[in-house]
């Protein structure tokens, strides 16, 4: 073993055995070089750590080993087999110490087994990962995003689900260890991507309110420059809105203007959907997707287009439900330009199903009998939901007046509002008074 790698074993044990672990977090920021040129002989030092004793050496091997994973002819086994043992046997005081070298290592893990047919066993590790890492559940970490790309790719999304279902309440990024600050723009792009990643998730289970809240949230992230992903979530919230609403949601107005003066020019194409689908045509909808196909397919978003598609045809027989009693199917086909009769059934009988629409259908005669709704909200499963809505409601007061105070008493905060409010009367202090000349 190199002697300057003897001196990094020598340093790491002597300062866990001593306790000295902020002074070793300090030190290993400038060991990155040396054991990157020294990645042939790693197992070597690996040997000679104790996972649970020396965390923060054995992280900062594990990250210099991925980064040559290649080199050393490391397979997708290997890689989840030494992640996931450093996961569950490190010390978590250590690792938060040096809290972005840990957020290297989870990215650089799910880079290499991203692509890999099994890569659905390691949503598992990485939620484990971000236990270990985040301080309360409302905790957004830059591994969130992580575990979403690997959810969408393995199209398993329980694990994601846990975590996405969690409304986020504070946020915990690479630039707030204790020993180093890199650059925060690695933080808001995992910022964007978990919602971007959360947002994709949540169209793929057909949670539409839920998506439409990612890309929201996405889109009106505080930014000075027109960013891809959020470009991406724009284009997904527009379709997302159709199916939805039928219509764009109004971008909130605390957003930047990079999307109105940027994004919107590059999604004309999507807005041109939502002009024709303000038509109600459904002919006129399917030119539209026709003549710009190459453009959704390009983007992904075909299968997405097709949903808004089958919305339209639903939000038309929404409509007739408003103005008749009765209808035969064949009628509702043509009024809603949908090729046969047949069809216009299997659409209403989903409808039915799934509680958009109430109405039977007489099949001797092929007649639909459109109803209103069945709900008196007397019953005792309403008002059960009703008092679960009102505790939900109150919970999360309590945590926006728990924000609230923390703001408040922020010292940073304080400074700022008593600075503002110094300046304030120094102005008035300073503004000449006149009075009107006395006749």
């Amino acid at each position: 073993m190199a002697s300057a790698l003897e001196n990094f074993v020598n340093s790491v044990r002597t300062h866990s055995s001593s306790g000295l672990f902020e002074d070793l977090a300090t030190h290993l920021l400038e060991c990155d070089e040396l054991l990157n040129k020294n990645w042939s002989i790693l197992d070597n030092v690996l040997e000679t750590l104790n996972v649970s004793q020396h965390s923060l050496g054995v992280l900062y091997v594990l990250v210099a080993k991925f980064n040559c994973a290649a080199n050393l002819n490391l397979d997708a086994d290997a890689i989840f087999t030494l992640f996931k043992d450093f996961i569950e046997q490190c010390d978590v005081y250590q690792v938060q110490l040096a809290a972005h070298v840990y957020y290297e290592l989870c990215h650089l893990f799910t880079k290499k087994i991203v692509t890999q047919p099994s890569c659905i066993y390691a949503l598992n590790v990485l939620a484990a990962a971000i236990n270990q890492i985040r301080s309360s559940e409302s905790q957004l970490t830059p591994i969130h995003a992580d575990l979403c790309k690997l959810s969408l790719k393995s199209k398993c999304f329980k694990v994601a689900l846990k975590y996405l279902d969690t409304d986020i309440t504070s946020i915990t990024t690479a630039s707030e260890t204790r020993v180093h600050k890199p650059d925060p723009n690695g933080d808001a792009e995992y910022f964007l991507l978990y919602y971007y990643y959360g947002g994709m998730i949540y169209t793929a289970v057909k949670n539409f309110e839920r998506a439409l809240y990612f890309f929201e949230a996405c889109i009106s992230t505080p930014a000075m420059a027109m960013s891809y992903i959020m470009l991406e979530a724009y284009k997904k919230f527009i379709l997302v809105s159709l199916i939805l609403h039928g219509k764009i949601v109004p971008i909130p107005k605390y957003s930047s203007q990079v999307i109105s003066r940027f994004m919107k020019p590059i999604a004309q194409v999507y807005h041109a959907v939502a002009i024709a689908y303000a038509t109600a045509s459904s002919e006129e909808l399917r030119a539209v997707i026709n003549k710009f196909s190459e453009t959704f397919l390009r983007d992904n978003n075909m299968g997405l287009v097709k949903q808004v598609a089958t919305s339209l045809y639903k939000k038309n027989i929404q409509r007739l439900t408003k103005t008749f009693l009765t209808l035969s199917l064949s009628d509702v086909a043509s009024r809603v330009q949908l090729p046969t009769a047949a069809l216009a059934e299997k659409y209403i009988l989903k409808m039915i199903k799934s509680g958009e629409i109430y109405a039977s259908i007489n099949q001797k005669d092929g007649m639909v009998i459109f109803k209103d709704d069945p709900e008196k909200y007397n019953s005792s499963e309403m008002f059960l939901k009703i008092q679960q809505d009102m505790d939900k409601t109150m919970n999360l007061i309590k945590k926006i007046n728990v924000m609230e105070e923390d703001i408040i008493l922020n010292p940073m905060y304080v400074k700022k509002a008593i600075g503002s409010q110094d300046e304030d009367i120094t102005s008035q202090q300073a503004k000449p008074y006149s009075c009107d000349p006395i006749d």
